[in-house]
């Protein structure tokens, strides 16, 4: 089992980032891929958590271990995913979900894309004042050394970030209430965009 990798950020899409050690790529599934920017010159430290299953082996990448431990957390989870585990980790407002799941908000955990509220009662039920175990703390997690886009252009900044949105499971009608908001925002890259857009989201 893999703890984490140490090496370079060789591609960027709105699904994965590809992760360059030992000279091997590894494809690796994170919440908000735009959080990172391909860097050949430089290497970055992903925590991993590899998934196995009968016809795949899928790795999933984290900004710090935080992250992974939420990630785990809510994997034990029943009817909680990898898909919509990275969707929730996508917000990085990691002290509101801690919040929530403490105050028993079901409100707020249901409008996380694959969250119903038979689900959002399991996630209170199981992790109620359980998060603090993993070394998650009740403040703003995850939130050092945010990365720019090494784009340039904000059209693209946007489009990217829509797509960003799909990967995680939002619905077409919940990205089109958005969009226009988006369209509106002075971000200066796709992190930025995607950020904004999960706050309008979870804000609804």
């Amino acid at each position: 089992m893999y703890e984490y990798f140490r090496g370079k950020i060789t591609a960027v899409t709105p699904y994965y980032i590809v992760v360059e050690a030992g000279m091997i790529g590894y494809q690796v599934y994170v919440a908000n891929p735009f959080r990172y920017q391909v860097d050949v010159q430089h290497e970055k430290k992903v925590y991993i958590y590899q998934a196995v299953r009968e016809n795949a082996i899928t790795l999933f990448g984290f900004w710090d271990l935080d992250e992974k431990n939420i990630f785990v957390k809510l994997l034990n989870v029943s009817g909680i995913g990898p898909k919509s585990a990275l969707a929730i980790l996508a917000n990085d407002d990691h002290q509101g979900l801690v919040t929530a799941i403490d105050s028993e908000d079901i409100g707020y955990l249901t409008k996380f894309p694959g969250v119903g509220k038979k689900t959002a009662k399991q996630i209170v039920l199981d992790l109620k004042g359980k998060m603090e175990e993993a070394g998650i703390q009740k403040e703003l997690i995850g939130q050092q050394g945010l990365a720019l886009s090494s784009q340039t252009d904000s059209n693209q900044y946007l489009e990217e970030s829509i797509a960003a949105l799909s990967a995680l499971g939002y619905t077409k009608t919940e990205v089109k209430r958005v969009s226009k908001k988006l369209a509106q925002f002075a971000g200066k890259s796709t992190d930025e965009y995607l950020r904004e857009a999960l706050r309008l989201l979870i804000n609804k």
